[in-house]
Order: C-alpha cells, then sequence, then structure tokens
C-alpha cells in the first residue's frame, strides 16, 4: 500500500490540509487518516498540494508532434504530458481530409504500445471539418465540408471518436447531431456563425457544450443573440475556454465564470506542436504557424492554437476571476472528466484510480501519479519513498 501525507489534498468537491490519502492497487483506499498496512510506502510531502491529474479535451499537439499530420505520435506525446500534469487527454485532429481521421480511428485502434504509462488516451476530439467559413479561424477551407451520415458511420466511441466540433447552422447538421449524440460523443458547437434559433434546435438535437466560447463564433450582439448568447445563459451548456489572455480578454473571462458558475466550465489548451518547445515556426495541420513567447499565429495573424499549460491556465483563470482554487480547479478535472463519463480520472474519492499531480506552492508541477504509480517526478522535486514493513 502506498501513503502519502501531503500540505493539502483536492479531491477537488473538498479540500483537506495536513491530510494522508492511501492507495492500494492503483485505487484510492481512503483520505483523511493514515492507514495500517502488512506493507507500506510512505511519502512525506509538506510542500506540495495533490490534486486529481488533469483531462484535457482540446489539444492540437505538443513537443513537435502536430496530431492532424502524425497521429501516430500520440502516446510519444502522452509520455510527455505527464510532466504537465494530464493524466488524461483527447488529441484533437482539426480540418483536414477525411482519410486523415480514418487514419487516426486506426492508430487509436491498434492500442497503446506495450509498458505505456502515459497520459490516457480514452480517443480523439474532432475538430472540423464541418464548420463555417466564416468563423474558419486557422482551419483550412479547402477541406471544409457539408455533414452527411454516410460520411460519420464509423464515427462511435469504440472507434476513438470520443468529442465532435461543428457549426450546427449548417445543412445537415442536425441530423448528424442527433446521430452522434445518441452514439454517446460529446457533440460542441463551434467554429460558428449560428442565430440563437439555429443553437436551440442543436440542443434539442444533442448538442451539449460550446467549443473554446468567444473564439471562432459571432460576436455577442446586444440586439442579435447568437451562439454565444445562447451558451453563456443556457446552464446545462458546458464551454470551453482559453484562459492564456490572449484568446479571451480578462475581463471576458470573468464575465464566462458569472455567467456559467461552477461546473459548466471546462478549461483547455488549444495547444498546438510548439507547447514544450522554443519559439520558432512549426506545423498545425499543413499550414506553418509563427510562435513566439505567448502566441502562436499564422502569417496573416490568425491565431493558430496556443501555447498554454494547464497549471498556466489554472492560474490565469484564478487571477481573472478572483474564483477560489477549487473551483477552477474543477474546470480541469471534474467537468471534462464528467463530459466525457470517464470511469477514472477528475477526481479523488474512494475506488477511483489513483490518477494524481503534486504541485508546489507555485503551481508546478512536482509530480505525476498514475494508477498508483510515479510517472513523473520533476528534477528539483522532493518525493522520496520511505518503506515500512
Amino acid at each position: 500500500m502506498i501513503q502519502i501525507k501531503a500540505q493539502s489534498i483536492y479531491t477537488p468537491d473538498r479540500v483537506s490540509t495536513q491530510a494522508f490519502i492511501n492507495i492500494k492497487h492503483g485505487k484510492v483506499l481512503s483520505i483523511g487518516e493514515p492507514a495500517t498496512s502488512d506493507s507500506l510506502t510512505v511519502y512525506d510531502l509538506p510542500d506540495y498540494s495533490l490534486v486529481p491529474g488533469f483531462v484535457e479535451l482540446q489539444i492540437n499537439g505538443a513537443f513537435g508532434v502536430d496530431f492532424t499530420n502524425t497521429p501516430d505520435q500520440i502516446w510519444q506525446v502522452g509520455r510527455r504530458l505527464i510532466e504537465l500534469g494530464i493524466t488524461t487527454f483527447l488529441p484533437t485532429i482539426i480540418t483536414s481530409p477525411l482519410s486523415a481521421i480514418t487514419n487516426a480511428m486506426q492508430i487509436w485502434l491498434s492500442g497503446a504500445p506495450i509498458g505505456y504509462n502515459g497520459a490516457a488516451i480514452p480517443g480523439f476530439h474532432v475538430e472540423g471539418p464541418y464548420l463555417s467559413l466564416q468563423k474558419k479561424g486557422a482551419h483550412r477551407q479547402e477541406f471544409f465540408r457539408k455533414p452527411t451520415p454516410a460520411e460519420v458511420s464509423e464515427w462511435i466511441p469504440s472507434n476513438g471518436i470520443r468529442m465532435v466540433t461543428l457549426a450546427p447552422e449548417l445543412p445537415g447538421a442536425l441530423e448528424i447531431i442527433s446521430i452522434l449524440s445518441q452514439r454517446g460523443i460529446l457533440v460542441s458547437a463551434g467554429h460558428s456563425n449560428a442565430s440563437a434559433e439555429q443553437v436551440r434546435r442543436a440542443m434539442e438535437a444533442g448538442i451539449s457544450a460550446g467549443t473554446h466560447i468567444f473564439n471562432a463564433m459571432g460576436a455577442l450582439d446586444h440586439r442579435a443573440a447568437n451562439l454565444v448568447s445562447v451558451l453563456l445563459t443556457e446552464d446545462h451548456l458546458k464551454v470551453g475556454l482559453i484562459a492564456d489572455g490572449i484568446h479571451l480578454a480578462p475581463e471576458v473571462v470573468k464575465i464566462v465564470q458569472r455567467c456559467k458558475g461552477k461546473g459548466n466550465i471546462f478549461l483547455v489548451s488549444d495547444a498546438m506542436a510548439a507547447l514544450g518547445l522554443s519559439p520558432g515556426k512549426y506545423q498545425l495541420a499543413g499550414r506553418e504557424v509563427n510562435v513566439n513567447e505567448t502566441t502562436a499565429r499564422l502569417e496573416d495573424g490568425t491565431l493558430a492554437g496556443s501555447i498554454l499549460t494547464a497549471t498556466e491556465s489554472l492560474r490565469n483563470f484564478v487571477k481573472f476571476t478572483q474564483c477560489s482554487f477549487e473551483e477552477a480547479l474543477q474546470c480541469w478535472t471534474t467537468t471534462p472528466a464528467g463530459m466525457l463519463h470517464l470511469e477514472n480520472g477528475g477526481r479523488l474519492t474512494i475506488g477511483q484510480q489513483a490518477d494524481l499531480v503534486a504541485l508546489d506552492d507555485h503551481g508546478r508541477v512536482a509530480g505525476t501519479m498514475i494508477k498508483g504509480d510515479w510517472v513523473f517526478i520533476a528534477p528539483w522535486a522532493k518525493i522520496e519513498e520511505k518503506r515500512i514493513n
């Protein structure tokens, strides 16, 4: 059995200070008081807080890998994302030929390599090609299409499709939303110029979220309600948000938090291949992206994802909104995990898989544990085991 004493333990529904978490066979046995066992490995972490592993629903690539171009590298990146505290993620395939999605499914179906100890990959987020030309963002419009049932016939969770972003105003979109949602796929509205009425019809069909709110959608208009209006005011719709201070002004992040409240926001990085690397030129689905210390942009200045980490996003969200750390933490843990109906991940409760992250007082990742094993320990971190019995 493993026993960890930490400065604080966030479940994240509640926080316990100077508490213990006891782990057996890779699952949480108890939280609060120390447990006894004939075989015990103890970690005393007085300088660190323990939080559930982060669940990332929108990431285009990292560490030099672009998932759309090279989906066979998802496992390689999964081994590195644990350095950032991510224990579950959806590699995002953006607008490209449909063959790219088929290829990604085949790679996922082949399974993780033997001995894989990286972040879990329950499937993909497919963002495009069913998007609005008026709100294309950094997507390649030559690959945009109108949705048909035949094209999505193989898009099912057991083939690795877990989330789909589309524009609900497109001809045929409502039928596709209904088909996908009935299969258990999370369908989100994004890259869209939809009116409020079009969004409400999409809600009836099965839309349950909005992708990176405010970005690549019609602006908030005080006389003409649209996608943003509905996302902000419909309580049961979840909204994705990029909290880098660039995609959205801090004040706008605060507006979203005030409108949506707890449990309705999922923070994402929307990161691209440059995440974790130095500034330079990188690829996003075949397009060259210029990356500096803070942003990723196409030649024309269009934002092309981000280089944001989960911990930076977490700190920014607290700073921008003045919400509690626990509320912000839910945006990276329980909310996205709940949206995917994950059996494991997103919380530290009895019986749950022990996926957790140790954070220092500056919000840096000191270590990441998956299934009760430390799969990453930062070189500077003080995480040492003591065996008893």
